[in-house]
């Protein structure tokens, strides 16, 4: 017996209607509004600003890199313009998995997300190996390093663009659940960090040390080779349907206070982009009639979309208690119809 939730507003209009706690027990209902598209406007808007903000703060450091010829600024600035790159393809995800699912694409476009994410790496992964190159040739050919007050202002801005466009990212990608966002804001936050340092090889220059700016770049370099490998072991996980195990006891959580639920006996879950889908098998008294159990599985589901707002569809399995789990359907050893003996 299983009950299933989708994207859709006709998925769950029905709940007000024939839900034992419907509009006059809870005064709310779920699907009314498909989350997917909230969500994903609250990212486009994160994306958008950031985007701007690391624009212009990649723009003045250019300008200041041209002037002074600080190689450790030049490395950070083309960090930036990487990151404000990165808010292309995520741009494009977050506007595609608005569509609504297709005959074809049964799950809608969440996964268009995670090839965001498999682009975002690879544009740092880009940004890192242009920046070692650039320190490289600084070390080779050593070159002065002019107006270091100016060095040293970029820095700060460089700074405090990249706090701004990290607290945007990940306030916005912690309330829609969106590992790339949240990731990319990070990312931007250990780029402040970054930008920092370059005011270190300016001063370690004014001080009469002018490998100090050639060292920083090489440091920056290093910073962000560890970010491509950290945000590549995210997107990868994302990308084999690995979930975070603390979802996982959400959700048996929610559905075991569930009315009726005796036991969860099987919990699956899968990411699609920002939205997780959900499959599981609940365990109710056997003599429960069918509309009883239908009944169960409504409320479980319904307890799930309450209480995981990042939830897109859920399917509950009705298990009675002497068959509870995933092994009282498979189908043992057998043969028909003249084939060889097999099982499912």
């Amino acid at each position: 017996m299983n009950q299933h939730s989708g994207h859709d507003d006709q998925s769950h209009d029905h709940d007000d209607h024939d839900h034992p706690h419907g509009r006059s027990g809870h005064g709310h209902t779920h699907g009314v509004i498909d989350p997917s598209i909230t969500t994903s406007e609250k990212g486009i808007w994160a994306i958008k600003w950031s985007f701007v903000i690391l624009f212009i703060t990649a723009l003045f450091q250019i300008v200041v890199v041209w002037f002074s010829g600080s190689v450790a600024l030049l490395a950070d600035t083309i960090h930036n313009f990487g990151d404000a790159a990165t808010a292309v393809p995520l741009y494009v995800a977050f506007a595609l998995s608005r569509w609504k699912p297709t005959r074809r694409f049964t799950y809608g476009y969440g996964r268009v997300e995670d090839l965001a994410g498999v682009t975002i790496v690879l544009i740092i992964a880009i940004s890192a190996l242009v920046a070692g190159y650039e320190t490289i040739q600084r070390f080779l050919h050593p070159q002065s390093v002019d107006y270091l007050w100016a060095v040293a202002g970029a820095s700060v801005i460089g700074f405090a663009g990249n706090e701004i466009a990290a607290e945007i990212r990940i306030k916005i990608g912690r309330q829609i659940e969106s590992a790339a966002l949240v990731a990319d804001g990070y990312h931007a936050r250990i780029d402040g960090l970054t930008s920092l340092a370059v005011l270190f090889g300016a001063l370690g220059v004014w001080l009469g040390y002018p490998l100090a700016d050639p060292i920083v770049g090489l440091l920056i370099t290093i910073v962000i080779v560890q970010i491509v490998w950290q945000s590549a072991r995210a997107v990868c996980t994302r990308m084999l349907d690995g979930v975070e195990p603390e979802v996982i006891d959400k959700i048996r959580e929610v559905a075991g206070h569930a009315g009726g639920v005796t036991n969860v006996a099987e919990v699956r879950a899968r990411w699609s982009g920002h939205r997780l889908h959900a499959e599981l098998n609940v365990v109710v008294a056997s003599h429960l009639s069918v509309a009883a159990g239908h009944a169960i599985a409504k409320e479980v589901r319904h307890q799930l979309l309450h209480h995981l707002n990042y939830l897109s569809t859920v399917t509950v399995h009705i298990d009675p208690n002497d068959e509870a789990g995933e092994e009282f359907h498979r189908m043992h050893e057998h043969s028909h119809d003249g084939l060889p003996i097999h099982s499912h």
